[in-house]
């Protein structure tokens, strides 16, 4: 056989094995990953909280939506009404930093966002609608690049949304536990049924380096059924008992949220 013919064989092979099983860059392309910011207001009244509410619900949300944002997720704290340090938590998926820098500068051209927040936007400086506002940056694990809604039928009311942060000592870790996450505790999560939501690298923020994520439940004692059996998974115990993985948290900060009538997710 002539070497031409023979390659040209060798060749159409190769092309039916590839589109039998999709193009080269499907293989070699690694889905994007979703950047999140997390803004947390600091309250010290039920006035602020109001007005921050009202905000938020009337203002920002449907401006943040014509901006191209899809999901705003916007949670309190368990317990928010004896507080002294209120806090509401809002959430923003971004499909790219691009998307996300480009936000501050939409929301000011948007008119209707200036009418309808105008009370929280024009407040006073000796009354102002928060005490302060935090803003943290986070870049979404590769073992779950974008974010998933929660799937509940009981009212949001009863629903429990736990986020998570752990610090770690160092950076080698931090990027140790981001590993652990997306080579095991990932998989363990999705298949017990936590329903988590994300999975952060915190690019920036007060407290690094750290990760953050969040899961949920559809009410209190389905999140201990389901933390239980978390800490009882064999996949878990044999995991968390590597020495690799050791000292890879230094602090963790878990919160108890529920989210406001008005949230996305």
């Amino acid at each position: 056989m002539k070497p031409k013919i023979l390659l040209s064989r060798y060749v159409a092979v190769f092309t039916f094995a590839i589109a039998s099983c999709g193009t080269i860059n499907s293989f070699a392309t690694p889905p994007p990953k979703q950047i999140y910011q997390i803004l947390v207001y600091h309250l010290k009244s039920k006035t602020q909280e109001e007005r921050v509410d009202k905000y938020l619900s009337e203002a920002y949300l449907p401006a943040a939506h014509r901006s191209g944002i899809k999901t705003v997720g916007v949670f309190k704290e368990a317990g928010i009404d004896t507080a002294v340090d209120k806090k509401i938590y809002v959430f923003i998926a971004f499909q790219s930093l691009k998307q996300f820098s480009e936000l501050s500068q939409l929301l000011a051209k948007d008119k209707e966002l200036a009418i309808k927040g105008a009370d929280y936007i024009n407040a006073a400086h000796n009354d102002a609608a928060f005490v302060r506002k935090e803003s943290i940056l986070l870049e979404a694990f590769s073992g779950m690049p974008m974010l998933k809604k929660p799937v509940f039928t009981n009212p949001k009311s009863e629903r429990v949304y736990e986020l998570r942060s752990y610090e770690s000592a160092t950076e080698k870790q931090y990027l140790n536990k981001v590993q652990m996450f997306n080579n095991e505790e990932v998989e363990i999560f999705d298949r017990i049924g936590s329903q988590p939501v994300f999975y952060g690298e915190v690019l920036s923020g007060s407290r690094m380096p750290n990760l953050m994520y969040m899961t949920t439940y559809s009410d209190k004692k389905s999140r201990e059924e389901h933390w239980k059996t978390f800490i009882d998974d064999p996949k878990w115990k044999r995991v968390s008992a590597l020495p690799e993985y050791q000292n890879n948290v230094s602090k963790n900060d878990t919160r108890f949220l529920v989210p406001t009538e008005y949230s996305d997710l």
